[in-house]
């Protein structure tokens, strides 16, 4: 279930969503959270097409910066916070790594949904659920519509700029 404190730190995933649209990448923000202080470890947005890289996914990032900086047990009761359900890749990712609970703003689901809508390209990779990658996995979301509704005026924003 998605608390208050939950939603904090979806709001800053928003935000950093937010940055990357306007540094031309596509909008997807993420932190990692300690869970017994709930003090941010680590933040990242996505920057896939400002570096070249389309694995640089922030969620992917988080994983593998917890793999080298954390304990096992660190990683185990780390919280990822994220703008976007997981990608395919970056659950598996997570599940690799041993990072916690997932706590996302939108689903694959609704992103699909939403290209589609906005007459999108498809993804090159199948939007799959994070359960259907990573069974065991500790996931909360989609977050209230409120929220939602922010990220998907990001990718609306997005799509309008590749077509013009």
């Amino acid at each position: 279930m998605i608390d208050s404190q939950d939603l904090a730190h979806l709001q800053r995933c928003v935000e950093l969503a937010r940055e990357a649209l306007e540094a031309g990448d596509d909008p997807f923000g993420s932190i990692l959270v300690d869970s017994k202080t709930n003090l941010v470890m680590r933040e990242d947005r996505n920057r896939k097409i400002t570096e070249g890289d389309a694995t640089l996914h922030p969620e992917l990032t988080l994983a593998q910066w917890a793999g080298k900086n954390l304990s096992p047990d660190q990683r185990a009761s780390a919280v990822v916070y994220t703008s976007g359900e997981h990608c395919p890749m970056c659950s598996a990712a997570h599940a690799y790594v041993g990072l916690g609970r997932i706590v996302y703003v939108s689903s694959s689901l609704q992103l699909r949904e939403w290209m589609d809508e906005f007459g999108a390209q498809p993804a090159p990779v199948r939007p799959l659920a994070i359960h259907e990658v990573a069974p065991s996995l500790l996931v909360d979301g989609p977050a209230p519509p409120g929220l939602a509704a922010e990220v998907k005026e990001l990718h609306r924003l997005r799509i309008a700029r590749s077509t013009q």
